[in-house]
């Protein structure tokens, strides 16, 4: 293992939902509240942005269409599609939220291609357990919804990740009232998350648990907000290993690189604070933790 390399001084305000695209050998993420998806390769001085007209939350990328999207943005599920320096958004399923100022959050594909995301109240001070956790595959987009899976009550929903098998989904609440990871039996026929149970209690660990990845040991890897790291979680919750990084509010991780065994991490920059213990905050950041993960499901409209 190495310590942590800086990828791109990104300067992001939340940056999330980091993508590896391996056909094209990028990295995709998002910046919220700024509505940027932006795109990096090796090699590259710098990122590639797209604005789109809402905010951002989470993505995953469209079979068959290499420069389509699927997105959660503040009022729904769309399909976004990049264009040269312009992007098309064309909403798929409108979600009427619990209460105004809400938006989409951590979401990612199963592993059979139905797109799964968790929404929040924007006003995280509010606490209030609002979020729910929507799935989209085929026959919802047919129907033109999407599916409330009925899970809660959710301040945050986060920690969205799926077992190599995709029979256990992972999830966590972020929110400083909670901090709690749980695990799920999954039915891959129906895509409906059952047996909810306590995977991690993240209240008596170092920071709060944001976004996360799997690798292809089957381990949950979970960014420590407010704590500057990424922990490793064995199927059993077992804490294996926490990986450091120069910032203080990792956001998401993703496993990337050609033999996928770099982890990439995206980070927070916060507006009026004093960062001179972090000047590279909302940057883009690389780990090599000595294992490979997952390739990312691409979402299968059909």
């Amino acid at each position: 293992m190495t310590a942590a390399e800086l990828v791109l001084d990104a300067r992001n305000a939340t940056g999330e939902s980091p993508v590896w695209r391996a056909q094209e050998a990028a990295l995709y993420w998002a910046d919220i509240p700024r509505g940027l998806l932006q795109r990096w390769q090796p090699g590259q001085g710098a990122a590639t942005q797209w604005q789109l007209p809402q905010m951002l939350a989470c993505m995953a990328a469209w079979q068959g269409e290499p420069r389509s999207w699927i997105a959660g943005l503040e009022d729904g599920i769309y399909q976004v599609t990049l264009g040269d320096g312009e992007a098309h958004t064309q909403q798929l399923a409108a979600v009427v939220h619990t209460m105004p100022g809400m938006r989409f959050n951590d979401g990612r594909c199963d592993r059979q291609g139905r797109f799964v995301a968790g929404s929040m109240l924007m006003d995280m001070a509010a606490a209030q357990p609002v979020g729910k956790l929507y799935r989209l595959g085929a026959e919802d987009m047919a129907a033109g919804r999407a599916q409330d899976l009925q899970l809660g009550p959710l301040v945050t929903p986060n920690g969205l990740a799926f077992s190599p098998d995709g029979r256990t989904m992972y999830l966590s609440d972020s929110h400083p009232s909670s901090q709690q990871i749980w695990a799920f039996d999954y039915d891959a026929d129906t895509g409906t998350p059952h047996n909810r149970r306590l995977f991690v209690d993240m209240t008596s660990l170092p920071g709060r648990p944001d976004g996360a990845a799997i690798d292809a040991e089957g381990c949950y890897w979970i960014c420590g907000n407010d704590a500057g790291l990424v922990h490793r979680f064995r199927p059993d919750g077992r804490l294996d290993r926490s990986l450091a990084l120069p910032v203080k509010k990792p956001a998401m991780c993703a496993f990337g690189g050609p033999g996928l065994d770099v982890l990439y991490v995206t980070s927070i920059r916060q507006d009026g604070i004093d960062l001179s213990d972090q000047p590279l905050a909302g940057g883009v950041f690389a780990l090599r933790p000595g294992v490979s993960g997952m390739e990312e499901t691409e979402f299968r409209p059909l």
